[in-house]
């Protein structure tokens, strides 16, 4: 038998159910707050990654899938949804659309090469939402709020912000100085990948789960110790936005993402789920207002967040939050004979057609177990015909909570389940 590979999954049933309705309550959030629907191939070359994502993070030097196609070309399945947006923008100029700035949500599979745990594989998906052309601190509010909004609408409570601020390209340069200069004399304490990341990257240190709880990066510099006036003054221009919107936050400065395209605000929200472990982020993003020239655009300020469906779910099933309900029909048209199966296939379709969600006997059960396929479909009526009274123009409706039984008028049908369900 031949397996799904490992890192996987299949969604059916219930499970494929809550996921479309979490896809649906994106959507609506996408809709009211006017974002359009982006949809990016999910390889790309792999030079834009490796540019955009930045050479120092950890998906590019540890987690992508990369291979060389039959032209010998080096292609990448996408680990993340900024960077090919920002590519579709450059190639296809939406920067010369007369509507800015561009404010967009994707939904789609990514892939990174890591060990499978709970709410993270390695085939996994991922909504975000972009705004590329404002830089606008309310726009930073705007995306932290977004992602709030859809987990309390989805039922999720008790979730915190954490937010904090890179600053410009002077004040990140001053705070690398420091930083750089504190662990010095401590970085042989840390772990492999901090030694490494000291001489390519020292923030992303400050992101590291290994050594997340070592007395050396709690007591290391603070960012926002080290921000000039101008960025000081952004930073303290989003928290008041924040607090406009009424979104609690916490500011935290070991917060530094863990891709190289970030400045100004970056952020994360988790939730207090003992079961997701140090995987409880559930959303995270930051201002991005380089990237686009890194990838050969326009100078274009940028902001975005991400957000992992698996693990949402995931949370949402742990906590058990009931999301979509159980499978239920409105009708099940029941026959016997060839017959009245011909009608039937009419009238189901005449059903579907106007909005009642209708199934009719398809496997040629007997009529004892057709009553029994119905329950199992959770029908709320039986449309069960009869030869006798379909010459007579009428219909044998069944109510399947109350047993009653009703014969309708043929024209009456489509009224009759209007009225009732």
């Amino acid at each position: 038998m031949i397996t799904k590979q490992k890192g996987t999954y299949d969604i059916y049933g219930q499970k494929a159910r809550n996921w479309n309705y979490i896809n649906q309550v994106i959507s609506s959030f996408a809709e009211i707050y006017n974002y359009d629907y982006i949809r990016t191939p999910i390889f790309e070359a792999s030079e834009l990654f490796h540019r955009g994502v930045g050479e120092t993070s950890d998906i590019v030097t540890k987690e992508t899938y990369d291979f060389h196609d039959r032209g010998e070309r080096n292609i990448t399945l996408r680990p993340e949804g900024t960077a090919g947006v920002v590519r579709s923008y450059i190639e296809n100029k939406l920067y010369g659309s007369p509507c800015m700035p561009q404010k967009l949500y994707y939904n789609g599979t990514m892939y990174r090469y890591e060990r499978p745990q709970s709410g993270r594989n390695r085939e996994f998906t991922q909504f975000g939402m972009e705004v590329l052309g404002s830089n606008d601190p309310l726009i930073d509010a705007e995306i932290i709020s977004l992602p709030i909004k859809i987990f309390e609408t989805l039922g999720l409570k008790n979730l915190k912000v954490n937010i904090n601020s890179l600053g410009d390209s002077e004040s990140r340069k001053r705070y690398e100085e420091a930083l750089i200069s504190y662990l010095k004399p401590h970085i042989s304490s840390l772990c492999e990948d901090c030694q490494n990341r000291f001489l390519k990257n020292p923030l992303r240190i400050l992101d590291c789960k290994k050594d997340a709880d070592s007395e050396i990066l709690k007591n290391a510099p603070k960012m926002t110790d080290y921000l000039n006036d101008e960025s000081k003054k952004r930073f303290d221009q989003v928290l008041n936005y924040l607090d406009c919107l009424d979104i609690n936050y916490e500011i935290n400065p070991n917060i530094v993402r863990g891709l190289d395209y970030y400045d100004h605000t970056v952020f994360e929200i988790t939730a207090d789920i003992k079961e997701l472990g140090s995987g409880n982020v559930l959303a995270a993003g930051g201002r991005y207002n380089h990237l686009v020239e890194n990838l050969d655009g326009p100078e274009t300020p940028a902001m975005g967040f991400a957000c992992g469906i698996d693990r949402l779910l995931f949370a949402l099933e742990t906590l058990d939050i009931p999301l979509a309900d159980e499978k239920q029909l409105d009708a099940y048209v029941m026959y016997v004979n060839d017959e009245e199966k011909e009608y039937g296939i009419y009238l189901t379709q005449e059903l579907r057609l106007n909005g009642f969600k209708t199934e009719i006997e398809n496997c040629s059960r007997s009529l004892k177990n057709q009553f029994k396929q119905a329950d199992r479909y959770n029908a709320k009526y039986l449309i069960i015909l009869n030869s006798e009274d379909l010459k007579n123009g009428l219909i044998q409706v069944k109510d399947n909570i109350t047993k009653e039984i009703t014969k309708v008028k043929e024209v009456d049908i489509i009224d009759h389940l209007d009225l009732h369900i």
